[in-house]
């Protein structure tokens, strides 16, 4: 027996209509604007002369930007290092049921809810010396700390602020991998009598593949766009020691009114994220697998 065509109804893209028009106009119009201006200069509203690549080359020449990108992948690679392992380890210490895991959860979310300028504003006061208990207890340990004078201390301020503003989201992402691995394994560990690290290393980190896989991509890509944080905070100083990509960037287009370079800069921008977002995908991938025999 023959099977009848089914009538195909083109009205059910009338439901995806909306998300078409949000997404057109929340990016692919502006990436339009961008890409007119990046090959433009535009001496007034009225006049704009085609430049061609010329901002492009023009921005990769420039040592500002070279600096800004070097400070931004320590900061971003640092990152992954602290909070990725910080992050699994306190997802093994949570409870794992009872009223417990639920408080614990809700304490460790906390941060997560601060928007960015107040978790800048909160460290800004934290790090004082004068009022504030990290940089007094810092100053009656001995240690001459100054996170508005000295490079150093500036760099690493931001870090550790960064560290307790979203570690807690790789430790839930982790949390709930771990939920998700059935008790069939624990007890098949426990049979053939498995240290703690054995189950860690053969039975939850192969498990949590897939979620850390997840964490990575989420906290690099947020780290190397970091920005209220960070300008609050320290406002790019001290000199240029924590000024990174996104600070570079605003200096071009809104304080210096730089249109052309700015825009230039920020495609480049975008493809270095994406670029780097793929060889971490991939890197990923492969991290724990075993080639096939015969190089197959």
């Amino acid at each position: 027996m023959n099977d009848e065509l089914k009538p195909v109804n083109q009205k059910a893209w009338l439901l995806v209509l909306p998300v078409f028009i949000c997404v057109a106009f929340s990016a692919i119009l502006p990436l339009m604007t961008v890409v007119n201006y990046s090959v433009q200069d535009i001496i007034s509203p009225e006049r704009r002369v085609f430049v061609g690549t010329e901002w492009f080359a023009m921005v990769m020449r420039d040592e500002e930007l070279h600096g800004a990108l070097l400070r931004q992948l320590g900061f971003s690679l640092a990152v992954l290092a602290v909070e990725i392992p910080l992050g699994i380890g306190l997802a093994l210490s949570m409870p794992a049921q009872g009223w417990k895991a639920s408080a614990v959860l809700v304490i460790v979310a906390l941060s997560l809810l601060i928007p960015w300028n107040v978790v800048g504003t909160i460290w800004q006061i934290y790090g004082r010396t004068d009022i504030g208990l990290l940089g007094a207890a810092l100053q009656w340990l001995g240690f001459d700390y100054n996170y508005t004078g000295d490079a150093t201390d500036a760099w690493l301020t931001v870090l550790v602020m960064d560290v307790w503003h979203w570690t807690p989201l790789v430790a839930l992402l982790c949390y709930a991998g771990l939920r998700s691995i059935p008790d069939a394994y624990y007890q098949a560990a426990r049979i053939d009598g498995a240290s703690k690290f054995a189950v860690f290393r053969y039975i939850q980190l192969p498990k949590l593949r897939g979620v850390l896989m997840i964490a990575v991509l989420l906290r690099f890509m947020d780290s190397f766009m970091i920005y209220t944080e960070p300008f609050v905070l320290t406002g790019g100083g001290p000199g240029n020691a924590t000024t990174f990509l996104s600070q570079y960037l605003t200096q071009k287009a809104v304080g210096q009114f730089d249109l052309g370079p700015a825009a230039a800069f920020s495609l480049i921008y975008f493809l270095i994220i994406l670029l780097l977002c793929f060889i971490l995908y991939n890197w990923m991938q492969r991290v724990g697998t075993t080639p096939k025999e015969g190089g197959q």
